[in-house]
């Protein structure tokens, strides 16, 4: 068999790389260990979240499928932080473990390129360190231009509670045994992580009335700007918001050594997560604390199971009964399933481009957790790019490399490839210099051009987004050429607002910039004929006019260093008084630009200025 480009794994990473590559008009093929648990949420039963959310909607805006699947089979859709500024709202939607990786699957069987094949993948291909196919478990082989490999946490994985572990999966699947062995083979440095999940309780046996219910927004949303939201603000499921108690604390502090991590067994290697950290980990980091703050939280509508958010762990099944029957609301809860923690196989990032092709293998690409990862999103939006990218090599073009300006997911990826990883990879708002350019509610405005231009936004999607690029110079235009003049109305009702009375005439454009007021205000005097979200994007973008042109021209700054490319052939051993530290790494990484370089741990300044020196002295120009 021979196709143009072989996914492995069929998770949320897996998933949007096979429906690039086929979209494209690529003859793919996905394989993957098991088709029922094709986008599996083994974890938390969520899509979203800080920073996460606006990669959902990132996604979208390139043409990928996630924030669309997310739409059809959320329970609950929340706005986080909507009484903070624009730069750290993100939605989050209480998913379907049901309804979501059904969906997916019927999206990924329409396609027509796009066959589906499940088997184990142990090795690859190679011929002169570029990629020609896969073998597969049984010794069959499959042979493609591209590979992508989405194998998740299922490269050796070990299943551990207390002091047992288990090599499968998360659901005591087989994982791949040999995969991870065979890259080493090829070169590449493979490291360990660790991840975990907590119990899931059956709904009946909780005492809710002891929990503080947790409601979605109190207006509709959705991840997908193609969308219209489906659902009824009455009909979402609430969430239950609880705390640890000390008698909490207590079980876990007297049996910390029955913890897998914390001696129960003593071969552990894989680093967890610094983000999202077991219960144990809680207690013994931030022993200060008092109590910890938990939700309980929904699978589906179609079973009983909660999820216990913030409780995960690796203690016994006997422990952890004690310690689930110490929570409010939880003293009679029966477990369904116990919680664990899984080890398994990646490979350090710092071996990719930036296009995510790995540096050793021509047309070798690879998404999700296997480049160090945590989370659903982070695995999708990689998948997305790397699929693109696979095509794009094929198709004789230039990658498309999302700059840290541009979209979290240039973030991500760049964090990965410069700085590599110790423990699995959460985005965060913090991790991007400018938050307030990479918003929710413009993800559309920065990508959905890049997505048409790779060929997954149509024509409809790209003169939608026309469309609302005219709205928006007509609303500021409107703005700024209608007034409001001092009368006794207009004085009345600014004062009811809390805001200063008029004493000449001003603008509408000029009004709002005033930290009080609102857009809804301005419609008090004057209609504005204009879609919800053409304004809302009109009103960040003048509140935060300031801001705004002071983070554009520091990401002006970081594109003029982006821009200085170096030179493929560079030979680091050569640049006099380079730090050793800088030589080691710039070898290592081997950026593509100055901008990169400069972001490398362990160069600095001075290395990249005795780096600029050497290139415009041995290559005779300067690289910009």
């Amino acid at each position: 068999m021979e196709y143009e480009v072989i996914v492995v794994g069929g998770g949320h990473a897996g998933c949007e790389a096979s429906l690039a590559a086929s979209r494209k008009g690529h003859k793919t093929i996905l394989i993957t260990g098991n088709i029922k648990n094709i986008a599996d949420m083994p974890c938390n039963p969520s899509i979203g979240g800080s920073a996460k959310g606006i990669v959902v909607r990132e996604i979208d805006a390139l043409g990928g499928e996630m924030g669309k699947n997310a739409d059809k089979g959320q329970l609950q859709m929340k706005m986080l932080n909507h009484k903070k500024g624009p730069a750290v709202q993100a939605l989050r939607a209480q998913a379907d473990k049901i309804t979501y990786p059904k969906e997916m699957l019927k999206t990924l069987n329409k396609e027509n390129n796009l066959t589906i094949w499940e088997a184990l993948v142990e090795d690859l291909i190679v011929e002169n360190h570029k990629i020609k196919g896969v073998i597969l478990e049984n010794g069959n082989q499959i042979f493609g231009k591209a590979v992508i490999l989405t194998t998740g946490t299922y490269l050796k994985a070990d299943i551990m509670v207390g002091n047992t572990r288990h090599r499968e999966g998360p659901h005591g699947e087989r994982p791949s045994q040999y995969l991870s062995d065979n890259l080493k083979k090829l070169g590449f440095q493979i490291i360990r992580l660790k991840t975990g999940t907590p119990q899931r309780i059956d709904k009946k046996t909780i005492d809710f009335s002891k929990t503080k219910e947790e409601y979605g927004s109190d207006q509709k949303y959705t991840f997908s700007f193609d969308n219209e939201p489906n659902y009824s603000l009455e009909d979402q499921i609430p969430c239950h918001l609880i705390y640890t108690t000390p008698e909490t604390h207590q079980i876990i502090r007297d049996n910390l050594n029955k913890s897998s991590m914390y001696g129960g067994l003593n071969d552990i290697t894989g680093v967890g997560p610094r983000y999202c950290p077991s219960i144990e980990d809680k207690i013994v980091r931030f022993s200060d604390k008092e109590r910890h703050q938990l939700f309980l939280e929904p699978e589906s509508l179609y079973y009983d199971d909660i999820y216990i958010q913030g409780f995960s762990t690796s203690m016994p099944h006997n422990i952890q009964e004690k310690m689930v029957h110490s929570l409010p609301g939880l003293e009679n809860a029966k477990i369904l399933k116990y919680a664990y923690a899984i080890e398994y196989d990646a490979i350090y990032p710092t071996q990719l481009k930036l296009s995510l092709e790995t540096k050793l293998i021509e047309n070798l690409f690879t998404a999700g957790q296997i480049n160090g990862t945590s989370g659903y999103e982070e695995a999708a939006c990689q998948g997305l790019i790397a699929g693109i990218n696979a095509c794009l090599k094929l198709e004789g073009k230039e990658p498309l490399i999302l700059k840290r300006n541009e979209a979290y997911i240039g973030v991500l990826i760049d964090d990965l490839v410069t700085k590599g990883v110790i423990d699995p990879y959460r985005l965060l708002t913090s991790r991007a210099e400018y938050r307030l350019l990479l918003r929710h509610d413009n993800a559309d405005l920065r990508l959905r051009e890049y997505g048409y231009q790779v060929g997954l936004i149509n024509e409809p999607q790209y003169q939608k987004l026309q469309y609302k690029k005219e709205e928006m110079k007509k609303a500021i235009e409107y703005l700024k050429n209608h007034k409001m003049v001092p009368t006794e109305d207009t004085n009345c009702f600014l004062e009811e607002i809390g805001s200063s009375i008029l004493k000449d005439g001003i603008t509408l454009y000029d009004l709002l910039k005033r930290p009080e007021i609102k857009i809804e205000h301005l419609q008090h005097f004057y209609e504005l004929s204009f879609d919800k979200d053409v304004l809302e994007q009109v009103e960040i973008e003048i509140k935060y006019e300031g801001y705004i042109k002071k983070a554009l021209h520091e990401a002006e700054k970081m594109i003029d260093l982006d821009n200085k490319k170096i030179p493929d052939d560079i030979d680091y051993s050569r640049i006099h008084n380079l730090a050793s530290e800088a030589k080691q790494k710039l070898n290592e990484i081997r950026p593509t630009s100055i901008g990169q370089a400069l972001r490398i741990s362990g160069v600095n300044p001075a290395d990249i200025s005795l780096l600029m020196v050497y290139i415009k002295k041995e290559y005779h120009y300067d690289r910009g």
